[in-house]
């Protein structure tokens, strides 16, 4: 009998960056921090700088979304909840909708001017309604950035006005923009290009270009501050691939657009993604020693999907192993072995195999229920 893989847990390793943190050679960016990332499973296609802390200035507001979604999957609000803007949030300079302290809107109406014309007064009611105050709120917003992995981040405000100690980096912006977009609802927002509010008397223009002229783009946050420059995290779709590109401290917006389409032109012309075959046809059951069936069917998941180089699509291979037998009593869901996907001899990751249903252990009763039931010509599951 083997005994093995105990406690094993799916891993799916990240593909090593060739290039240098000078970037991709002939990938031209105008800014002074880049990446690129597939939204599902992480993994970075390429990156420049991409830990250098620098002020994110409205891409803040992902964090508040993302917040804010958190809040209503909760119960706490619903889209047509109504909301009243404090003095605290009419406040707000910069990019706003020049909310007036007492006025109402719904929480569909203030995302819909946080999302599209990045509106800070919209975003602090957003941020009061989850907290009961922005103060609040930012400690709510670093409690989840280390949740995520921001390793380089802390905010001081809910809105990404230039304020000290407020900062974070292309690759931590990139980890909370994935999160956000794991809600669907997200992009009833975000690739929305022209929309108004107040009865038509409020017009809001999308922030994010590449929402009208991104062949697949859905997002996702456009920012900029003196302190920041211009900044954008874009997220665009094509096919089954999903990328996002972060441009932080650009000159110009068109240096920041044009250093996003790059990156996304690059991913989706030079990656694909790939899902394992299906198992099915290889597995066989295990035996069972000492059980009151003679051996146990196997199940597994298949793992999400990964990204692979175009043009090496064929070159995955998959190797199962599984435990020889295994020893009566077998829980359902016990490991039994697993599955390891690699490369041309490069292991990308593995997952588990485990037992589709339990198996008693034999007992002497049990036993003698059997040894009869054979006798007599009766059908047993041993």
């Amino acid at each position: 009998m083997l005994a093995l893989f105990i406690g094993m847990v799916p891993v799916w390793a990240e593909e090593v960056q060739e290039e240098s943190s000078g970037g991709t050679a002939g990938l031209r960016l105008e800014c002074k921090s880049a990446i690129l990332m597939e939204q599902t499973t992480g993994q970075v296609l390429y990156e420049m700088n991409a830990d250098d802390p620098m002020p994110p200035a409205s891409i803040t507001k992902i964090m508040t979304l993302l917040l804010t979604f958190e809040a209503m999957e909760q119960g706490k609000f619903q889209y047509d909840t109504v909301l009243s803007c404090s003095e605290h949030a009419a406040s707000m300079g910069g990019s706003q909708i020049w909310l007036e302290p007492g006025e109402e809107m719904t929480v569909d109406e203030i995302l819909r001017a946080t999302f599209i014309s990045s509106a800070n007064d919209a975003a602090v009611v957003l941020a009061e309604a989850v907290a009961g105050s922005e103060d609040a709120f930012v400690s709510m917003m670093n409690e989840k950035a280390r949740e995520l992995g921001m390793e380089n981040t802390h905010f001081s405000n809910a809105t990404g006005l230039d304020a000290p100690e407020h900062y974070s980096t292309a690759r931590d912006i990139a980890l909370m923009s994935a999160a956000l977009l794991r809600y669907p609802d997200v992009t009833r927002y975000s690739t929305v290009w022209m929309d108004s509010l107040r009865g038509g008397t409020t017009e809001l223009v999308n922030t994010n270009k590449l929402v009208r002229f991104y062949n697949g783009a859905t997002g996702l946050k456009t920012g900029t501050t003196d302190g920041a420059g211009s900044c954008l995290s874009a997220s665009a779709q094509r096919d089954e691939l999903s990328l996002i590109a972060v441009s932080l401290g650009s000159d110009t917006s068109a240096q920041r657009f044009a250093s996003c389409r790059t990156l996304l032109d690059y991913g989706f012309a030079n990656y694909v993604t790939v899902q394992p075959p299906s198992l099915e046809e290889q597995l066989t059951p295990v035996p069972v020693l000492h059980g009151v069936q003679r051996q146990v069917d196997l199940a597994y998941d298949l793992p999400p999907s990964f990204i692979m180089k175009r043009g090496e699509e064929n070159s995955l291979s998959q190797e199962v192993q599984l435990a020889e037998d295994v020893e009566a009593p077998v829980e359902e869901g016990q490991l039994l072995g697993k599955v390891v996907v690699s490369k041309e001899g490069t292991v990308l990751g593995e997952y588990p195999i485990r037992a589709k249903n339990a198996v008693a252990k034999i007992d002497f009763k049990k036993g003698m229920e059997i040894l009869f039931g054979t006798l007599l010509g009766k059908e047993e599951s041993f």
